[in-house]
């Protein structure tokens, strides 16, 4: 159908908007003008789009009831079977609800997206599949990804395996309990501020933040462009380098990849350390108001650890680490502002794959409903908005400038070290909220957990959480990053690891 032509009114709100000062009859001028190219747009919707391939079979699953789902941590099930055969026969997958997967209902955490069904797959969702793997569902996820604890979904907090009353960490919070309860053997994550380190932290999993970009991430919601991963998380390392493997890789639709061809990580999984430089980061230690000294303590042991499979062990500082989480609060908020909620999604001004099914979906429920976005989402709104109005987006450009200069922090270190160690988080899960809670408490316990995690979105560079032990009853994660692409070194300490010192903490008997 024809696009409409916009009224007078419409040209005036956009004229005061932009402060143009045209007055009545120069819009009307202006109306004339707009009509031949406005038949630009009505030969768009004639053309047909390039879509994503859907490869393999599929029914839409179904919503699973209580008793299917105890810790919350399912959206909806389904089975999709991949190929016969491939690496990752055999592997049950959980999804996470940022994820599309055709033909399967997708919300994102939030009602506002509730009724959209994909009619494509994300690229991962191909590889894995193309890999042999099986997906058994979608895994609940925080609203709009945006909050590292597992109480802002819309479909209802998601509790810790090893502590029901406790949060499982978020976002990618239902894809780390399935996997610690064992109802899968791999899950899809997301990070742009921990999201996948986080909840595997707190829930005792392996969960890798790969290179920024080494994994497409065509088909999946983003946040923001430059902080916007997705990667592994499962109950091995193995595992872990299994799932990378399969889905590292570009795929020539997606601008946040600069071509880095993926590797078998597998064969890094070998159990040898010897002649490698540990590095542990102070500044990742004894955050004021936030660390415990029972995860301090623990992932300093942990570190140490290595020095008894042939590694060296030594403290490095790294002091721009404690400026990470304001870069990050510079670039998130204003880019998650102007991508994820006016852009609907999508925005502009980058090449790629656009899915508009899911940019109208969603902006058609984020104008309608915007009342139900969750108060970590209506937050960001505030503050990225503002600072743009009067500001008018400096904070955001220092801030990027200065990640530059946090990345060359880190990349120094690194040249001391070949992985550098610090708690992921650093405090052991949190309480969830109880219905009502103070707005204050509400939106603590969503961003409390960032700071070490936060700074390596911005820099790309590899980290992953290694469960290294539990104390009273609630998992420890060591986080490790390494240099940029190479993941393999980041799983090859991790696997030694988990191999000759501790494996991941068990869930109690119940």
């Amino acid at each position: 159908m024809p696009v409409r032509p916009p009224k007078l009114e419409e040209l005036r709100t956009i004229s005061a908007r932009y402060n143009l000062g045209l007055e009545d009859a120069e819009l009307a001028g202006y109306a004339e003008l707009l009509v031949p190219t406005l038949a630009s747009y009505t030969r768009l919707d004639q053309l047909p789009e390039p879509q994503l391939p859907v490869r393999y079979p599929r029914t839409s699953g179904f919503w699973p009831t209580p008793e299917e789902n105890p810790y919350g941590a399912w959206y909806r099930r389904c089975d999709v079977a991949g190929a016969a055969e491939g690496p990752l026969a055999g592997k049950r997958v959980a999804v996470k609800d940022n994820v599309c997967v055709a033909g399967v209902p997708m919300m994102n955490g939030t009602a506002v997206l509730e009724g959209y069904v994909p009619e494509f797959d994300a690229t991962v969702i191909t590889r894995l599949l193309t890999a042999g793997a099986r997906i058994a569902g979608k895994s609940v996820c925080e609203s709009l990804c945006f909050s590292g604890g597992s109480h802002t979904s819309d479909t209802g907090p998601v509790r810790n395996p090893h502590d029901p009353t406790r949060s499982a960490g978020g976002s990618s919070s239902g894809s780390a309990v399935l996997v610690a309860v064992g109802e899968v053997d791999l899950a899809v994550g997301g990070d742009q501020g921990g999201s996948i380190r986080m909840p595997s932290s707190w829930c005792g999993i392996y969960g890798l933040k790969p290179t920024y970009g080494l994994v497409p991430y065509t088909g999946v919601f983003p946040i923001e462009l430059t902080l916007d991963h997705t990667g592994p998380m499962a109950g091995t390392v193995r595992d872990v380098a299994l799932m990378l493997s399969a889905i590292a890789g570009p795929d020539g639709l997606d601008p946040r990849q600069s071509g880095r061809p993926g590797e078998d990580y597998l064969t890094y999984c070998t159990g040898d350390v010897s002649g490698m430089r540990i590095g542990i980061v102070r500044e990742g230690f004894d955050w004021p108001g936030a660390s415990e000294k029972d995860v301090d303590a623990a992932v300093a042991e942990a570190a140490h650890a290595f020095e008894r499979l042939g590694a060296s062990v030594r403290e490095v500082s790294v002091p721009f680490h404690r400026d990470g989480f304001h870069l990050f609060n510079g670039i998130a908020f204003e880019g998650a502002t102007a991508l994820m909620v006016a852009g609907n999604s999508m925005g502009t001004n980058w090449k790629g794959h656009y899915s508009t099914s899911l940019l109208d979906a969603y902006a058609r429920g984020r104008i309608t409903r915007g009342r139900d976005l969750s108060p970590t989402v209506k937050l960001t709104i505030l503050i990225g908005q503002y600072m743009q109005d009067v500001y008018h987006g400096r904070y955001y450009a220092k801030a990027q400038n200065l990640a530059r200069l946090l990345q060359d922090a880190y990349d120094q270190a690194l040249r001391e070290a070949d992985v550098l160690v610090m708690p992921t988080t650093p405090m052991k899960a949190t309480p969830i909220p109880p219905a009502g809670a103070s707005l204050p408490e509400y939106v603590a316990r969503a961003l409390e957990m960032l700071p070490n995690t936060c700074p390596f979105d911005i820099t790309g560079h590899p980290a992953m959480n290694v469960p290294c032990g539990v104390s009273q009853g609630l998992p420890v994660g060591m986080m490790l990053v390494g240099r940029h692409g190479e993941d393999g070194t980041v799983i090859r300490a991790a696997f030694a690891y988990e191999q000759k010192v501790q494996p991941r903490p068990k869930l109690p008997a119940r």
